[in-house]
């Protein structure tokens, strides 16, 4: 891996001057995390250690999901979010793939002490940078490919458990390489890890075929509650809360991508969606886009509160189904001139 991200070039030697001052370093997983999150936050954790700092990740506001529990270190990650944690006990957190700061926590309001020093790693066009040092990288497709160049950088030695969790991250965020701006350096680098961790395909299975029953009985009522808007160019699929515990689905198994990517999938559907009433009068809502260029769904979101890609981005509303729905119509109408 020979080219690094001009950004990572300029920010890796200040980031690393401030992990060299901290002792002990505060890490965690997004609301709702996904693989990057997970991966990203485990394989840093590892690298910490090696530089011979203290590194705890906490899981944040979300249970980590069944299928990323095989993750190496994932065992380790303790059971707390940013409020239930005494942040006397870190002095850096390093907040790592989050697009604005409610994704550190929707419990309550953010307010970081003096005390803590706060680093951002990410790579969403939403973040304007929340912390006193902020590393974005809008060219790269995934977190866990910033901190492949970042570990590049410092002479960190990946290890299988450290490759393994960057591939994870990668591939799943490139939706297995095939979102852009995926190109030929994160498969350099994913090459890289999967020959130091062969067993990634056993990962890989284990995290796609981790599923209970109740997330198919989610898919069903999902794909059963379609409607199309805007003259059959915009198709949502909703689940409301009643309908979750009539299953008993709970948030954990809940998988947004998936809806929303079959619904995308099909031709002249320009922008899937998929809306989930996860606590009463709080709606979690999923956006993927055919063509991120056209139909940027990071400024719908990030326009109701929320942020993301061009092609993949999401938010929470407040409100009931049909409201949220109302919401967002109105926003895609407005933004797509439709």
């Amino acid at each position: 891996m020979n080219e690094i991200s001009s950004i990572i070039k300029e920010k890796s030697p200040l980031i690393f001057a401030e992990i060299q001052k901290a002792k002990s370093v505060l890490l965690h997983c997004h609301p709702s995390p996904d693989p990057d999150s997970v991966g990203s936050a485990l394989a840093l954790k590892s690298a910490l250690e090696q530089m011979g700092k203290k590194a705890t990740v906490i899981k944040g506001d979300s249970q980590i999901p069944r299928a990323f529990l095989h993750f190496p270190g994932a065992n380790e990650i303790v059971e707390k979010n940013y409020f239930e944690t005494d942040l006397s006990q870190f002095d850096l957190f390093i907040i790592l793939d989050s697009g604005g700061i409610s994704m550190v926590s929707v419990k309550g309001e953010i307010k970081f002490p003096e005390t803590l020093n706060t680093i951002v790693i990410d790579h969403h066009s939403s973040n304007t940078g929340f912390a006193k040092l902020n590393l974005i990288d809008t060219s790269s497709p995934a977190t866990s490919f910033i901190l492949f160049q970042l570990f590049k950088e410092w002479n960190v030695k990946i290890n299988h458990d450290i490759a393994l969790n960057l591939f994870m991250g990668m591939y799943t965020d490139t939706g297995g390489f095939k979102y852009p701006p995926c190109d030929y350096r994160i498969l350099e680098a994913a090459t890289e890890c999967s020959k130091i961790a062969p067993d990634y395909t056993k990962s890989l299975f284990l995290m796609e075929n981790s599923q209970s029953k109740e997330f198919v009985y989610f898919q069903a009522i999902a794909l059963g509650s379609l409607e199309t808007f805007c003259n059959d160019s915009i198709a949502i699929s909703a689940v409301s809360y009643d309908e979750l515990q009539s299953k008993n689905i709970s948030k954990e198994v809940i998988g947004g991508n998936e809806i929303a990517n079959i619904l995308k999938s099909v031709i002249g559907w320009n922008v899937g969606i998929l809306m989930t009433e996860t606590e009463k009068g709080k709606v979690r809502v999923n956006f993927r886009s055919r063509d991120g260029e056209k139909y940027d769904v990071s400024q719908v979101a990030k326009a109701l509160g929320g942020g993301g890609h061009r092609a993949a981005a999401g938010v929470c509303i407040l409100g009931t189904i049909d409201e949220a729905k109302k919401m967002v119509v109105e926003k895609i109408k407005s933004l797509y001139n439709l």
